[in-house]
Parts: C-alpha cells; sequence; structure tokens
C-alpha cells in the first residue's frame, strides 16, 4: 500500500505547515486508522490532499480530498478563526463518511 500526502497553504501560512503536517498525520493515525483499515490491499493507492489558506475575512479556509483506492472524498469548510480547529473538523466529516462506507 502507498500512501501520499499533499499539503498546500498559501502564502500567509506558509511557517506554519509543519504544524499542519502534524494535524493531518495526527488525524491520520488515531482517528482514522480503524476506519481506513477498511481500505488497505498491497496494491492500494492512497492521494490525501489538504488544501489550507487565510481568506479576505483573514479567517481560515480548507480543502481535503481523498482518493482511496479510487474512492474520492472532498470536504470543504471556511471562515474558522483556528487552524488546528479547521483541520481537525475537516478530518471529522472525512471519519463520518468513511464510518458509513461498509
Amino acid at each position: 500500500m502507498e500512501i501520499q500526502i499533499i499539503i498546500h497553504v498559501g502564502n500567509d501560512l506558509t511557517e506554519s505547515k509543519e504544524v499542519v503536517e502534524r494535524l493531518v498525520w495526527e488525524n491520520l493515525n488515531k482517528k482514522l486508522d480503524h476506519y481506513l483499515n477498511k481500505f488497505k490491499k498491497d496494491d492500494a493507492e492512497w492521494v490525501i490532499e489538504v488544501t489550507l489558506e487565510k481568506n479576505k475575512k483573514n479567517l481560515f479556509s480548507g480543502i481535503v480530498k481523498a482518493n482511496l483506492d479510487w474512492q474520492i472524498f472532498r470536504f470543504e469548510r471556511e471562515d474558522y478563526k483556528n487552524l488546528d480547529d479547521l483541520v481537525n473538523h475537516l478530518f471529522d466529516h472525512f471519519k463520518e463518511s468513511l464510518s458509513d462506507i461498509k
């Protein structure tokens, strides 16, 4: 199984990229690990792309796109004051979608 994590941050957030990377891995390893087991295969390819930026209101907006062995997921949220809350909330929605899959 191959996993590829791609993180895009806006120019205003370049100093926060390490924090975002840590949050993404924490969410994958702690919050989603059980749910992601449904997609584990030797030849499976996973691509998880996270895009975060500050908007015109000086609040955070983000998107998580995931391709897990050809199943596509996309979550988008905006107007968060706290970057950590935004990332965690996006992955909460990801977890909810994964829990619906039998």
